[in-house]
């Protein structure tokens, strides 16, 4: 596996804080036409406004920095995202994309030309003139959905490619697990409270209840969001907090994301140590290379697994 350095989490930092940025990318609808018998191309229609004939059965898809909803409908990209010549890429799908070659996350031309696609999907609204580079590659789709959704994010792909069953099945499956593990755990924890805090270059940010790992916290497991949170709380996936502010966070369950190491000057801060959660053995940590930063089925199942096997661990 790559290491994460430090040059790599200020990027990986940016395109968490910057989620909201591509909330506009909501507002085209997808158009699909085709003929009853399916003798005709099918054509939809992408967040640019751009009519997209979409190949049957597409052999070599690339979608950068959507491998999360490839993987989850059984189709293996033809190169996956990196960042900073691949010393970070997204570890938690390692057991799925192992072997699988690495792109630039900004998708050069040039490299795109290497990987030979025969369909590339594109999850943020980009130039037209970039798109026009692309497209004289392949047929090149950008998304409608905002990358906020992940749920609307895997139906658009499932449509796309030609596995509106497949996502649909991913989605019951979700809902059914994500049903059963908050029964599991207000079993033992009816009203209590989480938060999931990111430390990265001795600062910290705290996720949105909304966005990534805070949806499964609360929307999925139905554990309760702590005062600070709603307040500090921005459009932004991950809202910075002071370690002030986290120290007066009345929370019962702290979910800790360390991209700073065992050694991070704040873990020996009195501050920190004060902290009921961390007084009471109640803070779980997890590493950057796992999905608690990302979006995608995959990403929030594992979350769902860590946030569950984590407390009743603890409980019992």
């Amino acid at each position: 596996m790559k290491k994460i350095w430090s040059s790599s989490i200020l990027l990986m930092l940016g395109l968490m804080l910057a989620g909201c940025g591509n909330e506009q990318s909501n507002s085209g609808e997808t158009e699909k036409k085709k003929t009853p018998n399916n003798t005709e191309p099918e054509i939809m229609t992408d967040n640019l406004g751009n009519e997209v004939e979409i190949p049957d059965n597409p052999e070599k898809v690339l979608a950068s920095y959507l491998e999360d909803y490839l993987v989850a409908l059984d189709v293996t990209p033809v190169a996956q995202w990196s960042i900073y010549d691949g010393e970070s890429i997204q570890e938690y799908l390692q057991a799925d994309l192992e072997g699988i070659p690495l792109i630039p996350h900004d998708l050069p031309y040039e490299s795109v030309l290497e990987y030979e696609p025969d369909l590339i999907i594109i999850r943020d609204p980009i130039e037209q003139d970039m798109y026009d580079q692309y497209a004289q590659i392949a047929p090149t789709y950008v998304l409608n959905s905002s990358p906020t959704e992940w749920r609307a994010t895997l139906e658009e792909i499932g449509e796309v490619l030609g596995k509106k069953e497949k996502a649909q099945s991913v989605l019951d499956s979700y809902k059914e697990k994500a049903k059963e593990k908050a029964e599991e755990l207000a079993e033992v924890v009816e009203g209590e409270s989480a938060a999931a805090i990111w430390m990265v270059n001795n600062s910290l940010f705290v996720v949105h209840p909304e966005r990534s790992s805070g949806a499964v916290l609360y929307e999925d497991l139905g554990l309760e969001i702590p005062e600070v949170v709603s307040e500090l709380s921005s459009d932004a996936d991950w809202a910075a907090i002071s370690l002030e502010e986290l120290a007066k966070m009345n929370v019962d369950h702290l979910f800790f994301i360390n991209s700073d190491g065992p050694n991070a000057e704040m873990l020996e801060d009195r501050l920190w140590q004060n902290i009921p959660a961390v007084q009471n053995e109640q803070v779980y940590e997890f590493g950057p290379e796992t999905s608690w930063l990302y979006y995608g089925p995959i990403a929030s199942e594992q979350v769902m697994d860590n946030v569950v096997e984590s407390i009743t661990n603890r409980v019992q």
